[in-house]
């Protein structure tokens, strides 16, 4: 895998970022917001890219060519014509084109608004597939690539797709998961601060609290984590290094509002994950929480996990968000990656920020403020929910 996150550009950093309980959010300052807690990813971007193919292209897009080359070169795996056209890329992304249009009309509002000054970028730019096209572009994959627009769902999604295709037979290897680049448009900001919803803290490591009295909102991060996937003959015939096996998914739809969660959807979506993994409920050591710093949403994901989740044995719960913010396209995969280490350390990493436990979040066995060794670890359930009502359930195993 490669990742870019708010607080570390690599596994091992965000690992140790995690077990140490030390935030990645800090200020920053927004057209016409001025000063929000955010999450900032900061990483060396000119090392798989050209100036040039960074001017033309996008944030999500520089983020993607880094996390794809970082999977690569994890994996030991070289693109040529050996497997170019059987090489496909995913990426999960929330929404794409925001940033670009926004800083367009802003540079030609100081010219009298006069599109001369329009950047004729801006198509190539903004394109749904832009992200997963530029990682093609960069690496000379001519296999087949999508962006999977899944809202905050997205970066499981991207797995989900990628293990489709490798199950379909369309390709032999997936570059999959999911960027975002939301915090260089302030129309995120805004709306969510139109909606009660954007988090304030005096301190932006502590603005970011799920499952706490005291949470107030979303603290939106940027950030990107792709992975290699492959099926089991292949990884094992080239003595591939193995994170984990994805055991099941599933992904459902609420239909029933906009905005706000319906527990009881998300709840069958993590049975079907369950059902689909040919496992119960007492085989998942950990749930990587979605929990966003909402009030409702924190609710009602709690009440879903109580509803599947039912003595005598209750796996552990933490989250992700309560260090890196939102980073909505990403999230999922970047939650997943912060927890599959687990496998090999038998640590859990804890939720931070959670000071004032929130009694209508009631969880048995999260892991709050300090990370807990449990011993072996076999199993994550990964949860990520997005609006439109799109839920998402991947449950991945310890390989043996």
């Amino acid at each position: 895998m490669g990742l870019a996150a708010p607080g570390a550009d690599n596994l091992p950093d965000f690992r140790a970022q995690l077990l140490a309980g030390r935030s990645g959010v800090e200020f920053i300052e927004t057209r016409y917001m001025g000063r929000v807690p955010a999450g900032v990813c900061r990483f060396d971007q000119f090392r798989y890219q050209s100036k040039k193919a960074a001017r033309r292209g996008t944030r999500a897009g520089a983020v993607a060519i880094w996390a794809a080359n970082e999977a690569l070169r994890d994996a030991g795996i070289a693109i040529g014509d050996g497997n170019r056209a059987s090489t496909g890329v995913f990426v999960g992304i929330t929404e794409h084109g925001n940033v670009e249009t926004e800083h367009e009309i802003f540079n030609i509002s100081q010219y009298n608004y006069d599109v001369k000054y329009w950047t004729h970028h801006h198509n190539p730019r903004t394109v749904a597939n832009n992200p997963a096209g530029e990682v093609t572009l960069n690496l000379g994959i001519t296999g087949p690539h999508l962006c999977l627009g899944a809202a905050c769902a997205a970066g499981n999604l991207g797995l989900i797709y990628g293990a489709q295709m490798l199950r379909l037979g369309e390709v032999d290897l997936a570059l999959c998961g999911g960027v975002s680049e939301s915090i260089h448009t302030f129309g995120i900001f805004a709306s969510f601060r139109a909606q009660n919803a954007l988090a304030s803290h005096e301190d932006p490591a502590k603005a970011s609290r799920p499952f706490d009295r005291g949470r107030n909102g979303i603290v939106v991060a940027e950030g990107g984590c792709l992975y290699t996937l492959e099926r089991l003959d292949g990884a094992l015939a080239r003595g591939a290094k193995i994170y984990g096996e994805i055991a099941g998914y599933a992904y459902n739809s609420d239909a029933t509002d906009f905005v706000l969660p319906n527990p009881a959807r998300q709840a069958e979506c993590m049975l079907l994950a369950l059902k689909r993994a040919g496992m119960n409920h007492e085989q998942i050591s950990v749930i990587s929480a979605h929990s966003t710093g909402t009030t409702s949403g924190d609710e009602h994901e709690a009440a879903a996990i109580r509803q599947v989740f039912t003595g005598p044995r209750f796996p552990y719960v933490n989250n992700t968000k309560s260090y890196i913010g939102h980073a909505m396209g990403a999230a999922g995969a970047l939650e997943l990656a912060g927890n599959l280490p687990s496998f090999n350390d038998g640590y859990v990493h804890p939720t931070i920020n959670l000071d004032d436990p929130d009694p209508e979040c009631r969880l048995e066995n999260i892991v709050i403020n300090k990370a807990l060794h449990i011993g072996e670890i076999t199993s994550i359930m990964n949860n990520s929910f997005g609006m439109l009502g799109v839920n998402s359930a991947l449950i991945v195993r310890r390989f043996r």
